[in-house]
């Protein structure tokens, strides 16, 4: 566990200006009244969820700012934490992830940047904090926001007790599962807005300057009026376990291999395929008002490590303008086409939403560059929690209707009285896992 000196490496050698007016909302610029200071003083971070998307994220924050540290950690599971600690001491991790990617961008020395990181983690015995209570001895501690990076099943939980003990947040992408999540998510989001409390979410492309400038482009008329959309994720499986170990309870064996699990996963269209349909929301300035879709699971086997999610599902949605999206994901094993990639087709021309701009920064690390700026007040107020909930909702939307086999409208989903998160947390603790939703059979609740 690193505890070292304050290193002297200035952000903005490096990071340049803050691409943020693109991408947050249009606010005026405020002083947060709940930060521990103002100007350069050190903030305090506390990571919740240190798996790999969780140690990403607290990479990506400590290579985007100088003046940040990470002082508190908490996973449900001591082995996850320890790894992520570990690796974020370690250079030679380091210099495979986010600072690589920036060194590479700006010429800055990797060195210079993974000896920086290494500094700031300061993270020690009394401020590990393992269990289903982790997140809330993480927010207690002395820490001026907290990175949720846990599997999404969890986010509205964490979210809400984030904004009650008055934090900044980084949220991971997708922000629930359920529809009752997401509502849960906008009510406290409402309630940060109110505290002026910083909210960025995961959705990076709405920090990458190339993806801000075709955006900004096409809503300036670039291709004329847009007439269709269509956003596609054909990738592989994500698997976290490859078997069972006979120690381990359901919810343990559940939260081990989250990916393959509804409630705690929401399925590839909810978990992965976000992106692509969040960059399709944000172009058409709107979440789509309907959507038919199918899908099913072609290759996953019935048998328990496989859970109960699909791997394919298509779907086309309906906007308010009347202008469709077509959208396919999947997630098929090694030697099927893979590809990400988003159609915009507008009366005068086309775009992939990033094509009309020009590179920027690792948009993964230029989002925690907002983050903190926000939170000092040295760059405009950012809450995203309204876009990345409605973003939410449009693919919980999509899965329901595959799930069912009905159309279903945003209406519907926002009555839903779909509730997939526990009731009850323990490691021995039962649970079953419901069957491949068939259409037809599956109802919409």
């Amino acid at each position: 566990m690193a505890n070292h000196a304050r290193d002297n490496l200035d952000r903005r050698s490096f990071l340049g200006k803050s691409l943020a007016a693109g991408a947050a909302s249009a606010l005026t610029i405020l002083k947060p009244e709940l930060v521990r200071g103002a100007g350069k003083e050190r903030l305090r971070a506390g990571l919740v969820g240190c798996g790999g998307r969780g140690t990403g994220a607290a990479t990506d924050l400590l290579t985007a700012d100088p003046n940040v540290e990470l002082v508190a950690m908490g996973d449900i599971f001591a082995d996850k934490l320890q790894a992520s600690l570990k690796n974020l001491c370690d250079p030679q991790f380091l210099s495979e992830e986010s600072p690589k990617r920036v060194a590479d961008f700006t010429g800055k020395p990797l060195g210079e940047l993974t000896a920086s990181i290494t500094k700031r983690v300061k993270v020690d015995p009394d401020h590990c904090f393992v269990g289903f209570d982790a997140y809330r001895k993480v927010l207690a501690s002395d820490i001026d926001f907290v990175l949720l990076c846990t599997p999404p099943g969890h986010r509205p939980t964490h979210f809400e007790a984030a904004v009650e003990a008055k934090k900044h947040i980084f949220t991971e992408k997708p922000i629930s599962t359920d529809a009752v999540g997401a509502r849960r998510f906008l009510a406290a989001t409402e309630k940060a807005r109110n505290l002026k409390l910083t909210v960025v979410a995961g959705t990076q492309r709405r920090s990458a300057r190339e993806t801000i400038e075709t955006v900004q482009k096409i809503h300036d008329g670039a291709i004329g009026d847009v007439v269709s959309l269509g956003a596609n994720y054909l990738s592989g499986p994500v698997l976290h376990v490859d078997h069972r170990d006979p120690s381990w309870g359901d919810m343990e064996w559940q939260h081990r291999g989250w990916y393959s699990f509804v409630w705690i996963c929401g399925d590839q269209m909810v978990e992965q395929h976000i992106h692509t349909i969040d960059l399709c929301n944000w172009v058409a300035g709107a979440h789509p008002v309907s959507v038919v879709a199918s899908g099913g699971a072609a290759w996953r086997p019935r048998e328990e490590l496989y859970g109960n999610i699909y791997d394919h599902l298509n779907a086309d949605f309906t906007y308010p303008s009347g202008v469709h999206m077509l959208s396919a994901c999947r997630q098929y094993p090694k030697g099927g086409y893979r590809k990400v990639w988003a159609t915009i087709v507008g009366s005068k021309g086309r775009s992939d939403g990033s094509d009309l701009g020009a590179k920027g920064l690792d948009p993964q690390v230029q989002e925690h560059a907002r983050l903190v700026a926000s939170i000092r007040g040295d760059g405009p107020y950012a809450n995203e929690g309204v876009q990345v909930a409605e973003s939410t909702l449009t693919c919980i939307m999509a899965r329901e209707s595959a799930y069912s086999g009905l159309e279903i409208t945003w209406d519907q989903v926002m009555a839903s009285q779909q509730d997939l998160y526990p009731k009850a947390f323990d490691y021995k603790q039962a649970m079953e896992v419901p069957p491949l939703p068939v259409p037809g059979q599956n109802k919409f609740v």
